[in-house]
């Protein structure tokens, strides 16, 4: 303890210093501060000693040590300035250290909480369960499922996919949104955005693509034109693979959808405003090429994808929009998750939860994560520690009640409206076309035979990289430990470094090679990638390892495999010694090559090495078990010749062709569950009609939706000639009638959608409504009479819709569609106001219906709240809509605490609070105002930039997810009286302040001040770039 003592004494004493230098350089003249100025824009950040030494008294002593020494500076105080200053100072950090603690303490609480309302909620739902199904507890065990092959368990209705009658002409949509993603040349460990996650995306897209039934694969990443970055990130397409034997459109290819602003590079965890925008590229994208496809293979009829593949959270979100847009199965790869990330970062203490989102965004994360899990058919794991340890934390899964669930379903007895994603665990594939395996079982001059024993010879034949490693090795023929990864404090590389450094035996008989991405110059790289490399730097010299470790500044991607032929050679060792892996494919990678391997305990690699049987597993903590480890595999050679030949006897079960079969194995199965409607495209005519033949051009419209179809699509010659004379009398017998009232959606050029909640405090609509319904369509008169339609967006129920209008004195036919209940309900008023039954079907999947009809009343309310506070409405209750009472917000849950409670206990719904926090709606998870909006684009084939929404600047709960988009947003300010947003966002959830911020700087949204009369919507769309149509 005394020496603890000693060196926090030091630490105090070097604030002390820090500080009296930085009073002198504040007196060393103006041309110093002004340099210092230039030094710091320049870097954009400095390191700070005082808040170096600072962090390391708070974070590396106990609060006793602190208040020791404390107590020793008054012991010994003299009149000394100096030792004034230190008590004071020792005095503050004591109490700040103290504060440290009492927050991380809070935070504890907090998660312990919220485990405890997680346990509540499943056991809700399992007490809910176990009456109507006997022995759920003895089945259901089966299958978290691994590979199809070698899982007895698998469920019995998942069939093997195979290559004999496969010409199925599939498409398969992936997404991975951030980094830099690109065929060749990846540039993986320039930061940590680009690292495994972009080899393994990119490498399926081809291996599925090569795959038999599988016509294209589409990989939609971020386009990126920025000068920070090289060219090819910014072009629209790249081909990845065409079959020799393809035609058409087929194979895989990356497209690049614009994102944000295409001339910056933004890290993941700012990229969360843009998801909207990438979301309506990526439909428009996915909608223009089901038409190409349709053309070239399936004669005429669209072709939408077999499934949409999100990869990390912000691409699993993505996919959940999409998904809900085209009724497709969604599947989810988490790669890395949020929430174990959350909770080890505050267990570490270094940061508090609010410093925590700030920096990494995470609470928005890790409710993307929890929207995928709802969304997900299934989700992709590596292993099964991943679904254990790490997806168990969400609200949205529990192991147990997804065993339950399934047992139930195969059963054929009622889930009650629960649902739980389908865990799958596939292990990562391998591209082995590029892998060359010579036999280096016998003899030990494989080295010697290309280099030979004079290091002055020439090595013409030598690889360059090989070159660049061995300059910094004294005897290059020694067996080479070889570490593979980015310089990450997590990758626990310098507990590598120590444990060789410390072994005497190990640092004779081998060699130390570090690959640890790519630098120029360390002090420009990332704090974490930086602060790795220094200490790399100096356990070398604290060590003297010089000559016998090896820290090349670049390699390429295209010789990475040489480097691990490279250790092959001089039989060495590959090393992961990460603190946790996910997955560790750089483990099957060295095993590829013949090289037996050296794994951390925690994570995927447990799974690896039971199939491969191929090296040791260690605690990546214990550098004494890392060393001897090492050592054993290093100085035994007949159990590294054994490793070596289970690694090369193994590998194929990680072949990327037995990947993609179990893949599509399982989603063939996801489908079968996935009640998938046809998504019906409205042509557009080429060329314009008179009036006289409008109502045919309805007819025709009103053929696609609602007519009946022969086998081949056709239509009965009887049925249209029956409709062709119906339409041409009600033309002449309505002629004199209001032609105002017909519309002909398939021919609008673009939209103009009103969702301005107007609403008092009553919940009431108020006047502002009227004047803005009609300065609206007027403005859409000035700028193109009958090329813009118009769509009313509402959280109130069709018969409150129509009173409204009715109010208004606006005729319902004036509008092609009302979209009512928050985007539950779909009706045309041009069809005599019917509801769009396909979009009713489209929107029902996972719907609980009648079964989260009591459970929401009980979850809303708040402890000692009354019973009135929320009711049942059941007057305004619909098929797809449950919808109550508020009566006071004070004691109503907000919409994300809700949502979380509905989550625990396997409900997947969207909540809206409406008209001024009077009511709540309850819908389906893929119903929402803004879904409405995207099924219309596909289903009336309008560009979402073709639309304009008019929102006020507040609303329902769902007003945010209004602003962000391809389509453009006039935001009419003093329109809306009172929103409902008090009951949006809980203490603990994020929001999303950051998307309304960076979209009224953006370049789709205007603001309309004051009247928001014709005049003024007319020069905010002028602004919006919105002149005619």
């Amino acid at each position: 303890m005394a020496g603890g003592n000693e060196w926090l004494h030091g630490y105090l004493e070097a604030i002390l210093d820090v500080g009296s230098n930085n009073r002198s350089k504040k007196q060393g003249g103006k041309h110093r501060i002004a340099r210092f100025d230039q030094d710091k824009q320049k870097k954009g950040k400095l390191f700070c000693p005082t808040k170096y030494f600072v962090e390391e008294v708070v974070y590396s002593f106990d609060e006793s040590d602190l208040y020791k020494t404390w107590t020793k500076v008054i012991a010994t105080r003299n009149t000394r300035d100096r030792n004034n200053r230190l008590e004071n100072m020792c005095w503050r950090i004591w109490h700040l250290a103290r504060k440290k603690k009492r927050i991380a303490w809070n935070d504890e609480q907090k998660l312990t909480t919220r485990r405890l309302e997680r346990e509540q909620g499943r056991s809700d739902a399992s007490d809910d369960l176990s009456g109507s199904s006997e022995g759920e507890k003895e089945q259901g065990d089966t299958n978290i499922s691994e590979s199809i092959k070698d899982s007895p368990n698998t469920n019995s209705d998942i069939q093997v996919w195979s290559d004999d009658e496969k010409s199925r002409n599939l498409y398969i949509v992936l997404i991975s949104i951030h980094g830099l993603v690109r065929g060749e040349n990846m540039e993986l460990g320039r930061d940590s955005d680009t690292g495994g996650q972009v080899k393994y995306v990119v490498e399926l897209a081809r291996a599925l693509a090569n795959t038999k039934g599988v016509h294209r694969v589409d990989l939609l990443t971020r386009q990126i034109s920025s000068p920070e970055v090289d060219y090819s990130y910014g072009e629209p397409v790249e081909m990845l693979s065409c079959p020799s034997d393809g035609t058409g459109s087929c194979g895989a290819y990356i497209i690049r959808i614009p994102c944000g602003p295409c001339d910056k590079y933004i890290p993941k965890e700012s990229l969360w405003p843009y998801i909207p925008e990438f979301v309506d590229g990526a439909l428009n994208h996915i909608a223009n090429m089901a038409r190409a496809l349709g053309e070239q293979v399936a004669g005429g009829n669209p072709i939408w994808p077999y499934v949409i593949h999100g990869h990390y959270a912000d691409a699993g979100e993505v996919a959940a929009h999409l998904s809900g847009a085209l009724n497709v199965p969604m599947v989810l790869t988490g790669h890395s998750l949020g929430r174990n990330k959350f909770e080890q970062l505050l267990k570490q203490g270094r940061l508090s939860r609010e410093d925590i989102n700030a920096t990494y965004n995470i609470l928005r994360r890790i409710e993307a994560e929890e929207l995928g899990l709802d969304a997900a058919e299934m989700v992709v794991t590596s292993t099964r520690q991943e679904i254990e340890e790490q997806w168990g934390l969400y609200d949205g899964f529990d192991l147990k009640l997804e065993r339950k669930l399934r047992v139930r379903r195969q059963r054929g007895v009622s889930c009650l409206g629960r649902y739980m994603p389908r865990m799958v665990v596939i292990p990562p594939g391998m591209d082995f076309s590029n892998v060359t395996i010579q036999d280096s079982t016998e003899g030990d001059g494989d080295l010697k035979s290309l280099i030979g024993s004079d290091r002055a010879q020439s090595n013409r034949n030598i690889p360059p990289i090989w070159n660049e490693i061995m300059r910094f090795l004294t005897n290059p023929h020694k067996p080479m430990i070889l570490a593979l990864s980015r310089p990450d404090p997590k990758k626990n590389v310098t507990t590598l470094l120590k444990a060789f450094g410390e072994c005497q035996a190990l640092r004779e008989l081998a060699n130390l090679v570090l690959i640890l991405g790519n630098r120029d110059d360390i002090e420009e790289m990332s704090t974490n990638s930086s602060s790795v490399l220094i200490t790399v730097l100096k356990l070398l010299d604290k060590y003297d390892l010089y000559g016998q470790v090896a820290y090349p500044k670049h390699h390429k991607q295209s010789e990475v495999r040489q480097i691990y032929c490279l250790a092959a050679k001089t039989k060495g060792v590959f090393i992961n010694p990460a603190l946790v892996e996910p997955f560790g494919l750089t483990l099957i990678e060295a095993a590829a090559y013949g090289l037996p391997v050296v794994a951390t305990k925690n994570g995927g690699p447990v799974d690896i090495l039971k199939a491969l049987h191929n090296g040791l597993l260690v605690d990546p903590h214990d550098q004494k078990a890392i060393a001897d480890a090492l050592l054993k595999l290093v100085a035994d050679k007949n159990l590294w010749i054994e490793c070596r030949k289970n690694s090369l006897k193994n590998i194929h079960r990680f072949s990327w062709t037995e990947h993609c079969k179990n893949y599509l194995s399982h989603i063939e199965y996801c489908r079968n569950r996935h009640s998938t409607t046809r998504h019906e495209i409205v042509p557009i005519p080429e060329e314009p009609m008179s009036d006289s033949l409008k109502d045919l051009e309805d007819l025709s419209l009103r053929f696609t939706i609602e007519g009946e179809f022969k086998f081949n699509g056709e239509l009965d010659d009887a049925m249209r000639q029956k409709e062709l004379v119906e339409a041409i009398t009600k033309r002449m017998v309505s002629s004199n009638n209001n032609d105002s009232a017909s519309h002909y959606p398939g021919r609008r050029q673009g939209l103009f959608v009103i969702a301005t909640d107007c609403y008092n405090n009553n919940g009431e609509y108020t006047k502002s409504l009227r004047s803005t319904i009609k300065n609206v369509m007027q403005t859409g008169s000035t700028l193109g009479l009958g090329s813009i339609g118009y769509v009313l967006l509402t959280g109130s129920s069709l018969r409150e819709t129509m009173e409204a209008l009715k109010w208004c004195q606006v005729s319902p036919e004036e509008f092609d569609a009302l979209v009512c209940n928050s985007g539950s309900e779909l009706y045309y008023p041009w069809r005599d106001t019917s509801a769009d039954t396909d979009y009713e079907s489209h929107i029902e999947y996972r719907w609980p219906g009648e079964n989260v009809r009591s459970t929401v009343t009980r979850l809303a309310k708040l402890e000692g709240g009354n019973e009135d506070d929320i009711t049942e409405h059941v007057g305004l209750w619909s098929s797809r809509c449950c919808s109550y009472s508020v009566k006071s917000i004070a004691n109503i849950r907000k919409t994300e605490d809700l949502h979380q409670r509905l989550r625990m206990r396997g409900f997947r719904c969207n909540i809206v609070y409406v008209r001024a926090a009077s009511r709540l709606n309850v819908l389906p998870l893929y119903a929402s105002r803004r879904q409405a909006l995207r099924y219309l684009s596909i289903k009336w084939g309008i560009d979402l930039s073709k639309m304009v929404v008019f929102v006020g600047d507040k609303g329902d709960t769902d007003h945010e997810d209004l602003l962000a988009g391809l389509h453009k947003t006039i935001v009419l300010k003093s329109s809306v009286e009172n929103g409902s947003e008090k009951l949006l966002h809980s203490e603990n959830s994020f929001n999303k302040e950051g998307i309304a911020t960076l979209s009224r700087d953006g370049p789709n949204i205007s603001i309309s001040e004051g009247s928001y009369g014709v005049h003024d919507l007319l020069a905010a769309l002028n602004v919006a770039e919105i002149k005619s149509y």
